[in-house]
């Protein structure tokens, strides 16, 4: 009995693999940070965000995926000439994200070769207004400055340039060379100044110590010397008040032991002719001692063969 080929089976299986082919193509899965760009009949429809989507068959179709994380877009080296005529390649690595996905697929052709040129471009105006000693040393001051004119040129494109940073700056060997002997130049004589400004630091602290050492002897022998009158002066003070407190006690034994007058103008006289006799000194009388000084002579040639009477014992109150 010849076996008969059921047709009906084989289209539904063509149908249903058509079926899932319309669905595994027009049911779209977009992933965190990312956008995708929908176009109906040719015209933009819509930003498709992260989640699940489903497009009209034929009708919708994807433009395209865009990336809205931050991307480091690492240049090749590009030669530029900088204001003293010194040709050099400069390494640049450019970071930047999309922050408007439709404006990225739609104001600007190939988003990548456009920020490209335009830094590129850039990197050449702004190399070429300074010196080769200013673009290695002044790395920061370009990387803003680039930062800022890439940022502002790509607003249009929904981009974001958030810092432009060169990697590296590469001039010719020979001035290399040239800049290394230069380097070591300038070290020799940074040496050679130093040294001699050390010299001359320590010749003004060795100045200054003996200054400073001749001050303190001097002020210390002024001490000393002020020190040693304030003692001398101390000693005459001491040894005229030793003095004087003899004299008082002398003069109060004479009068309270009942010496006579006799003795008392002998005593006088003695002290009178030891004063006289040292020729710097003078003595000055007063006028009313003139009555006793006329009977001293005569007092003294009576007693001067008679023995004095034994003084009276000192005492002190």
């Amino acid at each position: 009995m010849p076996s008969t080929f059921n047709w009906s089976i084989i289209w539904w299986i063509v149908a249903i693999a058509v079926v899932l082919i319309f669905a595994l193509r027009y049911i779209i899965i977009v992933r965190q940070s990312t956008a995708v760009i929908v176009e109906r009949l040719g015209k933009f429809s819509r930003e498709l965000k992260p989640g699940l989507h489903f497009l009209i068959p034929i009708l919708d179709s994807v433009r395209a995926v865009v990336d809205l994380r931050e991307q480091a877009w690492d240049y090749p080296p590009q030669a530029v000439i900088t204001k003293d005529n010194v040709p050099t390649s400069i390494d640049i690595v450019l970071y930047y994200y999309i922050t408007d996905p439709v404006k990225s697929v739609y104001e600007v052709r190939n988003l990548n070769e456009a920020i490209l040129k335009l830094t590129m471009t850039s990197i050449r105006n702004i190399s070429g207004s300074l010196n080769l000693d200013e673009l290695l040393v002044s790395r920061e001051s370009v990387n803003n400055e680039l930062t800022q004119i890439v940022d502002v040129a790509t607003d249009p494109w929904g981009v974001k340039v958030t810092r432009a940073e060169i990697k590296a700056v590469n001039p010719p060997a020979e001035i290399l060379e040239a800049m290394t002997r230069q380097m070591k130049a300038e070290r020799s004589k940074r040496a050679v100044i130093l040294e001699a400004e050390g010299f001359k630091e320590a010749e003004i602290n060795k100045a200054e110590g003996e200054k400073q050492a001749a001050i303190l002897r001097a002020e210390g022998d002024r001490q000393q010397r002020i020190l040693t009158a304030e003692g001398e002066a101390q000693a005459l003070i001491t040894v005229a008040n030793a003095r004087k407190e003899a004299t008082i006690v002398y003069f109060q034994g004479i009068h309270e032991g009942g010496a006579s007058q006799d003795v008392l103008a002998l005593k006088y006289m003695e002290t009178l002719e030891a004063i006289s006799a040292n020729p710097s000194n003078k003595v000055f009388l007063p006028y009313e001692s003139s009555a006793l000084m006329g009977s001293l002579g005569t007092i003294k040639e009576l007693f001067k063969d008679a023995p004095l009477p034994p003084a009276a014992p000192v005492t002190s109150k």
